[in-house]
């Protein structure tokens, strides 16, 4: 399986630690990649922000891969219910994941029209840098869940 997020942004010295913990637990069940894209200064006017960066975003997807666009209009999962959407993908023969993860104004709407999935990690608000760590922490969890092993740690 093949798991490749393509985000808005680096990670600050705070939050690297947490995704390179997660990223570390995820490799030896998943072939993962991080991309990153540069945030462009919120100057610049939202619209213009948001389509700057869904245009960066754009050139590093993958055409085929399932896509999921985190968005706070998405779909909510508990971490079963992600873990057998992502199992039912694999039986319908796709391996290959990508998640968008946008930089502090979200994301242009045109790349939320084109995801398989928008996912919504929850209806509150969280900052993009921990979004990316609880992400992968998710994915780290439905991996385990589909193996039917322990992921409570």
């Amino acid at each position: 399986m093949r798991l490749t997020l393509v985000c808005v942004g680096r990670l600050s010295r705070a939050y690297a630690p947490v995704a390179a913990h997660y990223a570390q637990l995820l490799r030896p069940y998943a072939n993962l990649e991080v991309r990153e894209v540069a945030e462009v200064p919120l100057g610049q006017g939202e619209e213009r922000v948001k389509a700057l960066e869904a245009d960066a975003i754009r050139r590093q997807v993958r055409p085929g891969e399932y896509t999921v666009v985190l968005d706070r209009t998405g779909m909510e999962f508990d971490s079963e219910s992600l873990s057998a959407r992502m199992a039912e993908q694999k039986l319908h023969g796709r391996s290959g994941f990508q998640f968008i993860l946008g930089g502090a104004l979200g994301l242009d709407g045109r790349l939320l029209d084109t995801a398989d999935l928008v996912w919504s990690l929850s209806k509150l608000t969280f900052p993009h840098q921990l979004a990316r760590c609880v992400v992968l922490e998710q994915l780290y969890r439905a991996v385990r869940i589909e193996r039917g092993e322990p992921y409570h740690h």
